[in-house]
C-alpha cells in the first residue's frame, strides 16, 4: 500500500508577502519533498485546496522560509527531518483523534 501524505507549512503576513509549501511523503520514497510552493496569490491557491481537502496546516514562517528555497521536487534537507516529522506526527495523532470520535457534524468553518 503506498500512503500519500501532504503537509502545507504557511506564513500569512500582508497578501504580497504570504508564502505557502506544500510537503509530500511517499512512506516508499524517502524524505517529504517539496510537491508545491508559491508567494502571494500562488500561496493563497496552495491554501485554500489545502483546506478543501482537509490537508493539516502547520504555521511556521521561519520554516517556510526555508523550505520555499527548495525546488520543486526536491526532498527537504537532513537537518529539518525532526521538525518535519514532529509536524507529521502531529497531523497524525490529529486524525486519529478524529477517527475515534464518534461521529460528529461539522461546523462549516472548522478546519482539520
Amino acid at each position: 500500500m503506498n500512503e500519500k501524505i501532504e503537509r502545507t507549512a504557511r506564513t500569512d503576513t500582508t497578501d504580497l508577502d504570504k508564502q505557502a509549501v506544500a510537503l509530500r511523503y511517499e512512506a516508499d520514497k524517502g524524505a517529504p519533498y517539496i510537491a508545491a510552493k508559491g508567494r502571494g496569490l500562488i500561496a493563497e491557491q496552495i491554501i485554500e485546496l489545502a483546506e478543501q481537502h482537509g490537508v493539516h496546516m502547520h504555521q511556521s514562517p521561519e520554516l517556510v522560509d526555508v523550505l520555499v528555497r527548495l525546488e520543486l521536487g526536491e526532498e527537504i534537507p537532513e537537518a529539518l527531518y525532526r521538525a518535519i516529522a514532529e509536524i507529521i506526527a502531529f497531523a497524525y495523532s490529529l486524525k486519529n483523534e478524529q477517527l475515534s470520535r464518534p461521529s460528529v457534524q461539522r461546523d462549516a468553518g472548522y478546519r482539520s
